[in-house]
């Protein structure tokens, strides 16, 4: 074993408490998308590299309204194919890893696709909201419901959904998913911060943690930054990412690897 791997694996089961900060990478293992620029997006989506959208045009609000058959296009398939992925082995050995902790384990991530839930995590934090969850779209209401008995009928050809949209079953009005979109001024933000406030009230004094961040990149560095700022009183950061490991100030150990590969190394 590595000398970074030796005191990673240190850190971890060493620790009193775990807090798992994860973003789109954790997933890749598992056989989900990787989005990371355009290529990558239109080779999981090649009908929309005909179209020339990027994943950043089509996960913007506005097609809701504008066209909707589009718009539940690209969720309603996210939906469905999230629901079929099995979380990889690293889900579970983070769990098992956490649960042995006196503190525990938490979850601070970006995913909006309920892999950690499914992989039996009691307690995640999801920064942008989840694809399983939905609000309505004129905003009749605040409330936000579960999407489990939503399917969405899809013309895989144009990736354009066919009628009954999801609905809302308040004002019969479009359903849109409980996510927070580029641009969206319209997500209502209540599920989300309610497992925020839980996570802060945990993390609240804590100096027994360590972090392991996976899969977190620099284009949208919310889970980076979470994770940095949690594990700044320590430096007990776990960092795993093949492409972005650097730690800006030296503190923590950084991996330049995949997140099921890194974590069988440190069981």
């Amino acid at each position: 074993m590595s000398d970074d791997l030796a005191r990673a694996a240190e850190l971890i089961h060493g620790a009193g408490a775990l807090l798992v900060c994860a973003g789109a990478g954790m997933g890749v293992d598992s056989g989900l998308p990787d989005f990371r620029g355009n290529e990558g997006f239109w080779r999981a989506y090649p009908p929309y590299a005909g179209l020339g959208l990027s994943f950043e045009e089509l996960a913007d609000p506005r097609h809701f309204a504008d066209d909707p058959e589009l718009a539940w296009g690209f969720y309603g398939h996210r939906l469905d194919l999230y629901r079929k992925t099995v979380p990889h082995r690293g889900f579970e050995l983070l769990r098992e890893w956490g649960e042995r902790k006196p503190g525990g384990v938490r979850v601070f991530t970006s995913n909006v696709d309920g892999q950690f839930q499914v992989a039996g995590f009691g307690h995640v934090a999801e920064a942008h909201g989840s694809i399983h969850h939905l609000q309505c779209l004129g905003g009749c209401t605040d409330d936000i419901w579960p999407a489990t008995d939503v399917h969405v009928d899809l013309d895989e050809t144009t990736m354009r959904a066919r009628a009954p949209l999801p609905s809302c079953p308040h004002c019969g009005g479009l359903a849109r998913p409980n996510i927070l979109m580029f641009g969206d001024f319209e997500w209502v933000p209540t599920r989300s911060q309610a497992q925020l406030d839980e996570l802060t009230a945990w993390r609240r004094g804590r100096r027994d943690l360590t972090v392991v961040e996976l899969g977190a990149g620099q284009a949208v560095p919310t889970v980076r930054r979470y994770a940095e700022l949690a594990s700044a009183a320590t430096g007990a950061l776990v960092r795993i990412n093949p492409r972005e490991p650097q730690i800006r100030h030296g503190r923590g150990v950084s991996i330049a690897a995949g997140a099921l590969q890194s974590l069988l190394k440190l069981t």
